[in-house]
């Protein structure tokens, strides 16, 4: 609900005015229930410089009024001004309610698209520089949140940070128990991972001092493949970097794999954990580092797996390239299961044909006869009537005959014991 008063020609003028950018200020009051014109301010700094030395002073702790500040941004439509609303405490409760009644007409009348903010105040703090610059954070700020609101984004919150958590789970390595954990590598273990860039090594055993919380190194011995069982410990964990150096398919290679020895349940808890924590951080600073490509991430017991073929189908695991596909198998039988193949319903016909050319041959003698021996000659004549009967009924019986699924011998004693009935009433048998 809004009250419509009456717009003077001086505040409609001077409305049209700042609508063209003209002015910082304007201050709108309510007289004889006209919008009138209070105040105006030419801009002499900027908006901030302005605002309190401007705005401040009109504000009367007895009466209510609205004021357009203009701003220095801008929009499709000009210049960009907030709507402020003053209504003090001690102003008498008639004008906040008429004022309030108003506020929609005015900006209705200086027109909706200019105004880039609204505030509304009851004493100075809240509409002074400082009280809007806190409106305009509270503003862009996110809106409050019931209990249950609350409660869903905590929940949001932590399926996010599960997702983010970037972990390698297949076949071939271990789930980690903790994520995140780095131990700086020590100066002789860096200038080892140099060394192994440059290929002037190509082994290096790296152990972690859970007193001082960082990786060091044990030793660089030369060290071949074969010699790679006796090189893990039996006690205690380590990380291996080792050159594989092998032939595959006819190609010399040089293949860089990370090797993390874990001997069972003979560690303690700690060192089982913070080698699996550990372990991830190292080897992406290796990569990023030092630029050196680990071809494969082993994760093993003992030092008897590591076998020249174990190490060897670990870096070329053998491809299957021709994969047989899935024979869908046949369902039962029946009215709701399997429909005949195209091939078995040619074989079939073809049984029938050929089984068929066998009946039709015999049936026509063997009606013939039982007519002849029922009926006399004359049935069997085919210038006679009976004779055009017993012919017509034969042309039935012999179409009949590949459609029958009754064998050959029933077929035939059937013709024989009812030729009588069949004259009389057709062949029902089929």
């Amino acid at each position: 609900m809004f009250l419509v008063l009456v717009v003077t020609d001086e505040l409609r003028q001077f409305l049209v005015k700042a609508r063209s950018g003209m002015g910082r200020l304007i201050q709108v009051l309510i007289r004889d229930e006209q919008l009138v014109l209070g105040a105006y301010r030419e801009p002499s700094q900027s908006w901030e410089e302005d605002y309190d030395h401007f705005l401040l002073p009109l504000l009367d702790p007895l009466e209510p009024c609205y004021i357009l500040y203009r701003l220095d941004s801008q929009n499709a439509q000009g210049y960009e001004w907030l709507f402020i609303s003053w209504s003090p405490d001690q102003s008498p409760v008639r004008q906040k309610m008429l004022y309030a009644a108003t506020r929609a007409t005015v900006k209705k009348e200086f027109g909706g698209g200019h105004v880039k903010d609204e505030i509304f105040g009851n004493v100075e703090d809240d509409v002074c520089l400082q009280g809007y610059l806190r409106h305009v954070s509270s503003s862009s700020g996110p809106a409050p949140l019931t209990a249950a609101e609350q409660e869903l984004q905590r929940i949001k919150i932590t399926e996010g940070r599960v997702k983010q958590v970037k972990t390698e789970i297949s076949v071939e390595t271990k789930h980690q128990t903790l994520q995140g954990l780095a131990f700086p590598l020590q100066m002789e273990a860096k200038r080892a991972l140099q060394q192994l860039t440059e290929r002037r090594i190509n082994y290096i055993q790296l152990r972690l001092d859970t007193e001082k919380e960082t990786i060091e190194l044990v030793h660089t011995r030369p060290t071949e493949t074969r010699d790679m069982p006796c090189r893990i410990p039996k006690d205690t964990p380590r990380y291996h970097f080792f050159l594989y150096k092998h032939t595959h398919e006819g190609d010399y290679l040089e293949s860089v794999v990370f090797i993390y020895s874990m001997p069972g349940y003979l560690c303690s808890v700690k060192e089982r954990m913070l080698y699996s924590s550990c372990k991830s951080r190292l080897l992406e600073e290796v990569e990023r580092d030092y630029h050196i490509e680990v071809v494969k991430k082993l994760e093993i017991d003992s030092g008897e797996e590591l076998t020249e073929e174990y190490l060897y189908e670990e870096v070329h695991p053998k491809q299957h390239a021709h994969k047989q596909a899935f024979a869908k198998p046949r369902g039962p039988a029946g009215k709701r299961g399997n429909k005949p193949r195209r091939e078995d319903i040619g074989a079939g016909l073809q049984r029938r044909r050929t089984r068929a050319d066998w009946l039709r041959p015999a049936a026509r003698s063997v009606f013939l006869e039982s007519s002849e021996k029922a009926f006399g000659q004359s049935a069997c004549n085919a210038n006679s009537a009976e004779g055009a009967l017993t012919y017509g009924r034969l042309t039935r019986l012999l179409n009949c005959v590949p459609h029958t699924n009754k064998s050959p011998e029933t077929l035939l004693r059937r013709i024989r014991s009812e030729t009588r009935i069949a004259h009389r009433g057709g062949f029902t048998f089929f």
